[in-house]
């Protein structure tokens, strides 16, 4: 290896680590703080404590709203996958004109401000005759997921080798049985990556989320956020630090089951 390769080598590592710590230091701050013993959010923290996690159990309106967002990300995300996974064979092995503009379409809630979405989702639902709360919630959630599970599954899609399903039918599987066994297996991780992305992206949703909510039904993100208003104490960090662990644990999900390095290439 040159000097000028040497160096081109050192310059790309001091740059990847420099992000790395830039994206790294506000999670390992908030995981500090959330064990801290300050009533304040104060770093490096006097002394440590479990104080902040105790306090959850007794939380008012915590458990509902995590109830809520669970519940919610759950059926966006199984929606998603479903409608998102027909439309993106369809514009896959389909040739009929506009198939890039409805492409575009169904992506495109991932372009438009969430502020804007939500209006004219809130009016939408409105004008047609729709007032419940948790209905319209799980609506306006698969309109925010679904861009994430149609433009992976897409890109997998667009890759297959559609001949293997044909070969599986000329060995005697039924077209239901091809799909099944040939091209489902296949596409496992762009399916597990989808479902991923579109259940954080409901789980962390409040721009959208505020304009479907009411009183009784509130979202953890938006009660996050009240709670931050009336009492800004390292709770706050505490939640945040279970949230950091919870993707950790589906990342780790991912790799025992399909492998962190193919869900990179997809």
């Amino acid at each position: 290896m040159t000097l000028a390769e040497r160096s081109a080598t050192a310059v790309v590592w001091t740059i990847a680590g420099a992000v790395t710590i830039f994206l790294m230091t506000p999670l390992v701050v908030t995981v500090i703080v959330s064990f801290g013993s300050s009533a304040v959010f104060t770093l490096p923290p006097p002394g440590w404590s479990l104080r902040w996690y105790e306090r959850l159990a007794n939380l008012r309106g915590l458990s509902s709203a995590l109830a809520v967002s669970f519940q919610v990300g759950l059926l966006a995300t199984a929606a998603s996958l479903l409608l998102g996974g027909m439309a993106s064979i369809a514009l896959a092995r389909g040739r009929f004109a506009g198939r890039e503009a409805i492409l575009a379409f169904l992506t495109s809630p991932l372009m438009l401000p969430g502020l804007v979405l939500g209006i004219a989702l809130l009016q939408g639902l409105r004008f047609a005759g729709l007032r419940d709360v948790w209905t319209s919630l799980v609506i306006a959630h698969v309109i925010i997921t679904m861009p994430y599970v149609v433009r992976t599954l897409y890109s997998a899609l667009t890759l297959f080798d559609f001949s293997l399903v044909d070969a599986a039918r000329t060995l005697g599987c039924s077209y239901p049985a091809a799909i099944g066994r040939v091209l489902l297996p296949n596409l496992a991780p762009a399916f597990v990556t989808s479902g991923i992305f579109a259940f954080l992206a409901s789980m962390d949703n409040y721009a959208i989320s505020i304009f479907f909510t009411n009183a009784w039904t509130k979202t953890l993100p938006i009660q996050m956020l009240n709670y931050v208003e009336e009492q800004p104490d390292p709770t706050i960090a505490a939640i945040s630090s279970l949230l950091i662990g919870l993707v950790l644990v589906l990342l780790l999900i991912c790799e025992r089951v399909v492998g962190l390095r193919r869900l990179a290439e997809i």
